[in-house]
């Protein structure tokens, strides 16, 4: 009898030699020995746990469902400080080496969080609210897939995301909190987190400044994902995860799609999923909690 195989990953990592030109050069592919790069080694390492965390957790195959291949990109541009999804592959510079300084063993969140990309950005609008609901459910995947890899519970793991990303001199502990949004940093050259925790206060911010506030405004339904999965309790990624994977994934969001409605969304899949219980009343309180429903 025909046994059906095992996915496995199929990794690709390129070098930009600090130019600006996509996708640079091959530099490891999947099965192939390790790099003298570390920093290509990590990105390589990462692909595949952010791979085997989705079919282990949600029998997902690969990032578009269908085996696809993992791309990124390494020493993009000179002193590029930022990381972004290019629509086929994760892309990362080398930072400037005061305020972002990648820690090649410390990103698995940050690549988690590009590659998670190929989920959710097709689906939802990238300016306001719809694009800090895609903002978050990228935050959230990519925290759970760190828990993952590093066995944590959800009252272990630290719902810190970028930890790795910032210079030691920072008055920072990470890019963004999860638990606390607007707590991540307050360093005087750096600034404040301005990220919101709650709709009191959320910012409707103009197109041209963070795209009407994607990234400011994510903190909302991050805390909310928090507060779900710490009351439910166990490995985030289980129940609290499940509930976000399925409504991220189940072709039920409108690319204009709001807080409330993704709220109302996961309220639902939770009592399809596990009844009248403990589940759905976290879920519930959750929203309630940063005043979306």
């Amino acid at each position: 009898m025909d046994t059906e195989e095992t996915p496995t990953p199929r990794r690709e990592i390129y070098d930009a030699r600090n130019k600006d030109s996509l996708p640079g050069t091959l530099v490891r592919s999947e099965g192939e020995d390790a790099s003298e790069d570390e920093l290509v080694n990590s990105v390589y390492e990462a692909l595949g746990t952010t791979f085997d965390f989705f079919l282990a957790s949600y029998g997902r195959n690969s990032l578009d469902g269908e085996g696809g291949p993992l791309r990124a990109t390494v020493h993009y541009r000179e002193k590029f400080t930022n990381t972004f999804w290019d629509g086929e592959r994760f892309v990362l510079g080398d930072g400037d080496g005061e305020f972002i300084q990648p820690r090649s063993h410390d990103l698995l969140d940050v690549i988690a969080n590009g590659l998670i990309r190929q989920i959710v950005n097709p689906q939802l609008m990238y300016i306001g609210q719809p694009g800090a609901l895609s903002e978050s459910i990228a935050d959230v995947f990519a925290s759970l897939v760190k828990q993952y890899s590093l066995g944590q519970s959800a009252d272990q793991a630290d719902w810190l995301l970028g930890a790795g990303m910032l210079g030691p001199a920072l008055k920072a502990k990470a890019l963004r909190s999860l638990a606390a949004p607007g707590t991540a940093y307050d360093d005087p050259r750096l600034g404040k987190d301005p990220q919101s925790a709650h709709m009191g206060d959320y910012r409707n911010l103009p197109l041209q400044q963070d795209n009407g506030g994607v990234h400011v405004n994510s903190g909302i339904p991050n805390r909310a994902f928090h507060l779900a999965a710490t009351t439910i309790g166990g490995n985030a990624w289980e129940k609290a995860g499940r509930i976000w994977y399925d409504a991220a994934t189940g072709g039920k969001l409108s690319e204009k799609a709001k807080f409330a409605d993704f709220a109302k969304l996961t309220v639902t899949i939770a009592e399809d999923l596990y009844g009248t219980g403990t589940e759905l009343d976290a879920v519930n309180e959750a929203w309630k909690s940063v005043g979306v429903l």
